[in-house]
């Protein structure tokens, strides 16, 4: 159910779709696609184009990830405080960050175990998160 095509717009979807896939297998994310997309081919906006977003192609064709988007920048981000804490252990603003960050991190893990995105024995844990997301 594609959405009646623009006329200054020069891919087609399936086109659009073909570019969507190609990236995945470089792995990139869906954010990075579609920012790849729009900042590389003049493509404002996959959904509008193909009637599906850059998520719901990539789960058609089974490049579904993992860790949904959201939470894997989340946990990079509490990775590079913990990092950055290791040798700054004095600073406090980090410390806060970090703590906000982990919140963020196990209330959105929650969330996604509600919506099925997650198994429901999936857990955060730093050490281990580290080894998967390297």
């Amino acid at each position: 159910m594609a959405k009646k095509e623009k006329n200054w717009m020069r891919f087609k979807p399936a086109e659009v779709k073909k570019l969507v896939l190609k990236f995945a297998k470089q792995g990139k994310t869906a954010s990075v696609i579609g920012m790849v997309l729009r900042d590389e081919y003049g493509i404002p906006d996959v959904k509008k184009l193909t009637g599906l977003s850059i998520s719901k192609v990539l789960d058609e064709q089974k490049f579904k990830s993992t860790i949904p988007d959201d939470l894997r920048a989340l946990i990079r981000k509490s990775l590079e405080l913990r990092s950055h804490l290791e040798e700054n252990k004095h600073d406090m603003p980090a410390k806060r960050s970090l703590a906000k960050t982990e919140s963020r991190i196990r209330s959105m893990v929650g969330y996604f175990k509600k919506r099925g995105k997650l198994e429901q024995d999936w857990k955060y844990e730093p050490e281990r998160i580290k080894l998967l997301l390297n």
